[in-house]
């Protein structure tokens, strides 16, 4: 790539934090929208654990597919067919005339937002080839998660009272469409010296797993357990399949020698904890609010805002944080705030006091505010430089999976406690063992966090760099030879 100026690697970074924007403001607005599409699409619980899934979870299948692929055949092209795809779906989306069309056409649309996110960092790295400039760049990036977690909620209420659920996927046309024109003029096309073979029985291995374990979960309440059991079985030999197939590639797309460094099979379960909470949390925040206490879309947003701000204020605090003192005393901040509040609402009913409703949101989000920022630290912890994109690759992957299956459980749980009984009167008492299963992901977040960045933790990871940079430097000189 050829050196650019510093204006236009700002533009760069710009066109890059666009594609990011639609691609997190779209699932926070989108649990805005939920009552409003169950009532006009007659959707049941399940129906709307699948608009949400059906996108994390094709998200969540091909991150690392879109990543190795865009380092093979040009990261400019990957990432603008990504826009493409993402524009064409969120029209789709908002055409959808029945629930099973909108979940097709969101899966389009997850297809493309693949492409978008790990591709723009990969942009972004080879833009700002100073680390000083680089890691601002990657602090701004950061901050705009932090924005769309705090304009989505809001930006969905008022887009879903004043239009309609559908104007939720029209806002993604207009930031798309001047995005791929920008990118088309002004973002400078790059490849990776040597990119990673396609892995497809890998590739495929992943999907069956991610798939088959979703719908077991979320189709139990209703089918039972019977019913399901083939897809449980479906999802056990993939995983079985994956550990066998794997370590025999010499290229795979996941290396499972990463998981003997301990910060990252932590930072791997920490994303996947802490994202669970966050999709069970906006999925039950939300209906309660709608359904349960009444309020418009509007209202319901405006509720989600105590949540909301302390996330985008905490986000760059934690990324300083992590720069001055490392990633432990974040991650233990994140879990002791996430389990207050989750607790709250399983033994105390939270919600049904405005004040202890206000409390409990506010917690959540000062937690989840400082959980993000060391995940990816921590998963490229001593890890080779070659080797940090995969690793936050799989990081990444962790966090999409780690909000399908949390959506999945919670719901599946909410479905079977209020099945035959009065929503309304039902709801509060049906979500309690949802809020326990968020009690324990904070836990799970900071006893992970407080173990896994430890000395003797990073001993482990700097033994895993040193046998993975051995390996790279044997597998070069075969090539070489």
């Amino acid at each position: 790539m050829p050196e650019l100026s510093p204006r236009r690697r700002l533009l760069v970074l710009a066109i890059c934090c666009m594609s990011l924007l639609i691609v997190s403001i779209d699932v926070t607005a989108l649990n805005v929208a939920l009552p409003d599409m169950q009532r006009e699409l007659h959707a049941s619980t399940s129906g709307l654990q699948w608009t949400i899934d059906a996108y994390t979870l094709v998200l969540a299948s091909l991150l690392m597919l879109a990543g190795s692929t865009a380092d093979r055949i040009g990261r400019k092209r990957v990432f603008m067919t990504g826009l493409v795809l993402f524009v064409v779906g969120s029209l789709l989306c908002s055409l959808a005339p029945n629930l099973d069309s909108l979940i097709v056409f969101r899966m389009i649309q997850a297809v493309g937002g693949s492409m978008l996110n790990p591709v723009a960092m990969s942009i972004i790295t080879n833009t700002f080839t100073d680390p000083r400039e680089r890691a601002r760049a990657i602090g701004v990036w950061g901050a705009v998660v932090g924005i769309s977690m705090a304009a989505g909620p809001l930006a969905g209420g008022l887009l879903v009272e004043s239009v309609g659920w559908r104007s939720i996927f029209w806002v993604n046309l207009p930031i798309g469409l001047t995005a791929l024109l920008l990118t088309l003029r002004f973002v400078p096309e790059s490849r990776a010296p040597k990119a990673r073979r396609p892995d497809p029985v890998g590739q495929l291995l992943v999907i069956a797993l991610f798939g088959s374990l979703t719908y077991a979960i979320i189709e139990a309440p209703d089918s039972g357990v019977a019913a399901v059991l083939p897809f449980a079985v479906v999802a056990a030999a993939a995983l079985g399949g994956l550990l066998w197939y794997e370590p025999r590639r010499d290229e795979p797309l996941i290396d499972l020698r990463f998981f003997r460094s301990v910060p990252f099979s932590g930072a791997t379960a920490i994303a996947i904890a802490a994202f669970a909470s966050l999709g069970g949390f906006l999925f039950l925040s939300t209906l309660y609010l709608q359904n349960v206490r009444g309020y418009d879309a509007l209202h319901a947003g405006l509720w989600m805002l105590p949540m909301a701000v302390p996330m985008f204020l905490c986000a760059p605090l934690s990324g300083r944080l992590v720069g001055s003192r490392g990633p432990r005393l974040s991650l233990v901040i994140a879990g002791m705030a996430m389990t207050v509040s989750a607790v709250l609402f399983a033994a105390f009913d939270a919600e049904t006091s405005n004040t202890t409703l206000f409390l409990g949101y506010v917690l959540f989000g000062v937690g989840f505010g400082f959980v993000n920022a060391p995940i990816t630290n921590t998963a490229v912890s001593g890890m080779p430089r070659a080797q940090a994109g995969v690793a936050a690759a799989v990081a990444s992957t962790s966090r999409q999976l780690g909000q399908t299956l949390g959506v999945a459980v919670i719901g599946a749980v909410l479905a079977s406690g209020v099945e035959g009984s009065s929503y309304r009167a039902a709801f509060v008492s049906a979500s309690v063992p949802g809020w326990w299963i968020l009690v324990a992901c904070g836990v799970a977040v900071f006893t992970l966090g407080a173990v896994t960045t430890g000395r003797w933790a990073r001993g482990t990871a700097e033994r895993t760099a040193e046998k993975l940079q051995s390996s790279e430097v044997r597998e070069a000189a075969v090539v070489s030879a």
